[in-house]
């Protein structure tokens, strides 16, 4: 198992580990890190050991006969395509060009050598016989004998959950069809969801809690006891800041699991999250596709960085002030949208007094940074599956749809990560899982290169697909053979055209590619009705404005969460925008005016013009994504007819608007 520090980091290590001990770069303190074995562990380290030798060697010993021809051609192939070295940054076109018309021989060639190898053995790799063993073996060879002996050796009770995943094959297989275990702690994925399963009934069901908990368990399997342990390289944004991940925390998985990351902060108590999302679903406050969604989707949903709070007051937020967003027609921006529209890019700053460091977040704006964290918590709040996107220079995310994985806030999937692994790798793995039968294929030709100690295939960008073994190599190809069947939609194929640099640029704009155009609305009359209560208080509804009578860049109308409809008028647009209004009064005098609005953002000045000549400054109030009325200002009205004109100053921050209230002072 391999563990990623920055070098200085590293250094401590191996100098603690000279010692006996770890060091804690921030506090100074001892903890500890190696795995020391008690004589119990010991004898159940022995057991692990001898389990796993025995498996792989059953393995071994059942696989088919391979053509030898094929097999070389196929080697002989991947050796060409491995040989090949990318120009550097300063080479001439004309040597680029060279390269990639060699690279794209060498795959073709590499691939039609796989197909012919995958044919042949297409009923092997397509039979369970040996799925037992081999996912015992991959489970066991992943955990690893000695870290499984580790945490065996606590307790009894510890024992009895690694002795129960391991007598258990349609759990064990669920796991690794999610990726397995975040950094092989099984025991302590056992621990997490057997503690979820005792807290909920509803989990202990096949169903889409069954893989929620399970999917949570795999992706934060860390327990109390090791939370209490910091970042060894911890600086002052690396735990506490919300807009940075602890990257000194990342661990490696083994062969044959794609790495993943603890992509969630320490501190996150699995089981009230995953009530958290329980509790969400029968409130009906969570996307559709939820329901639907699979163990490995799962693992992608629970583990936001921000507090079970700040979940429910996003969705909250989007309910009131942009509703629009839940229902968007484009998948890829439903949600995340949100961030385009009304979370600026600027210079990150703080103010812890805002709020929760979401509604500070919201409120202030920021850069790249900040914007792809809330554009991950906006998806994940609705229960969508969200990995962060990390590129050169800059910050992106990447988030599920019905048509598959695509990137937000930034340029595609060759320019960047999808949490630790390559973008390409991830989005490749993503889209031939599509295929469950055919990719159970893929994961045979994994396990059996893991058995075989067989080299990983390389998935970093920069040389994806490299390097080794034949069955590990065998799987990478037949996952490009499955995703030859997927055509690229327009959005996504656009977005890979664009240059890294562009990628980036668009995801730092408010722009979005193929925006669809503006659309009327027809506003139901019940909706727009002005109505005087018998105290002569007038309620006039946002969208029974004059003008505009439809949709525009800056001023939109919206059918209301809860029912009825409210105006928006929206940060972004090319020029402020005057919103009339004309209505009867039913008699001359003063009255109170105020606003029932929501804003997402700080007090700032709402502008009204009354019959065209009284001007009045009225402050919209930061509501937090509640609805609240303006504090009430006196004006006079005449009996009869009425008009009030509202405009925001600009820039302004974006509000929604339901109704302006007329009370007569007594």
């Amino acid at each position: 198992m391999n563990i990623q520090y920055q070098r200085t980091g590293l250094l401590l290590i191996m100098m603690a580990f000279l010692m006996g001990v770890s060091y804690d770069a921030s506090a100074g303190r001892k903890a500890e890190v190696v795995i020391v074995l008690n004589d119990k562990g010991k004898v159940y380290h022995a057991e692990y050991a001898k389990m796993l030798e025995s498996l792989n060697k059953q393995i071994a010993a059942e696989l088919p006969k391979i053509d030898a021809q094929k097999k070389e051609a196929f080697l002989k192939a991947r050796a060409e395509y491995n040989s090949l070295s990318a120009p550097g940054e300063d080479a001439p076109l004309s040597a680029v060009k060279v390269y990639q018309a060699a690279k794209a021989m060498a795959q073709e060639d590499t691939l039609a050598t796989a197909k012919a190898l995958l044919k042949d053995l297409d009923a092997f790799l397509s039979n369970d016989k040996l799925d037992e063993k081999l996912i015992k073996a991959t489970i066991l060879s992943h955990g690893t004998p000695k870290a499984l002996a580790e945490f065996a050796q606590q307790s009894d009770k510890h024992k009895a959950l690694l002795d129960q995943l391991l007598s258990n094959e349609e759990l064990m297989k669920q796991m690794l069809l999610a990726n397995g275990a975040n950094g092989g702690e099984y025991g302590e994925a056992m621990q997490v969801y057997t503690a979820i399963l005792e807290a909920s009934e509803k989990a202990r069901k096949p169903g889409i809690f069954q893989r929620l908990a399970l999917g949570t368990a795999l992706h934060m399997p860390w327990i109390r006891a090791k939370q209490s342990s910091p970042c060894i390289l911890k600086s002052e944004t690396c735990v506490n800041d919300k807009d940075k991940t602890c990257k000194h925390n990342q661990v490696i998985g083994n062969k044959a699991i794609p790495s993943l990351v603890y992509d969630a902060e320490r501190h996150i108590d699995q089981v009230s999250r995953y009530l958290h999302y329980e509790k969400a679903y029968f409130a009906k406050e969570l996307d559709p596709a939820f329901k639907d969604m699979n163990t490995w989707e799962c693992r992608f949903i629970t583990n936001s960085e921000y507090s079970n709070k700040d979940l429910a007051w996003i969705r909250m937020t989007i309910r009131n002030f942009r509703p629009d967003i839940i229902t968007w027609e484009d998948e890829k921006w439903r949600y995340t949208r949100f961030i385009k529209s009304d979370v600026p890019y600027t210079s990150t700053m703080h103010d812890r007094s805002l709020g929760t460091p979401a509604q500070e977040q919201v409120c202030l704006g920021g850069i790249c940074g900040r914007r792809a964290f809330l554009g991950r918590l906006t998806t994940r709040a609705f229960g969508i599956p969200t990995r962060r996107s990390q590129q050169t220079g800059h910050a992106a995310m990447c988030r599920w749809t019905s048509t598959g994985w695509k990137i937000n806030l930034g340029a595609w999937w060759s320019s960047g990560s999808a949490g630790p692994q390559g973008g390409l790798d991830f989005y490749l793995d993503s889209r031939a899982r599509e295929f469950s039968k055919e990719y159970m294929q893929v994961l045979r030709a994994q396990w059996i290169g893991n058995a075989l100690g067989q080299e990983d295939i390389h998935m970093s960008n920069s040389s994806y697909g490299k390097n080794g073994g034949f069955w590990d190599g065998l799987a990478f190809h037949k996952k490009e053979a499955i995703a030859e069947k997927m055509e690229q939609d327009e959005a996504d194929a656009k977005l890979a055209s664009l240059s890294a640099k562009e990628g980036q640029t668009l995801g730092e704009s408010d722009a979005v590619l193929n925006e669809a155009e503006i659309k009327e609305i027809v506003i139901p009359e019940e909706d727009s009705r002005v109505v005087t209560a018998k105290d002569g208080t007038i309620t006039i509804p946002a969208v029974s404005c004059t003008s505009p009578k439809n949709n525009t860049d800056k001023v939109s109308f919206l059918n209301s969460w809860n029912g009825g409809m409210q105006l928006h008028y929206q940060r972004i647009g090319v020029r402020p925008e005057i919103v009339r209004y004309t209505f009867e009064a039913p008699a001359a005098g003063k009255y109170k005016l105020s606003l029932n609005v929501c804003t997402v953002s700080q007090k700032y000045e709402v502008i009204a013009r009354l019959n065209r000549r009284t001007i009045v400054n009225l402050m919209l109030p930061f509501t937090k994504g509640l609805w609240g009325r303006t504090e009430a200002k006196t004006i006079e009205l005449r009996e009869g007819r009425n008009s009030i004109m509202f405009t925001f100053r600009a820039p302004n921050r974006g509000v929604s608007f339901k109704d302006f209230k007329l009370k007569p002072v007594k």
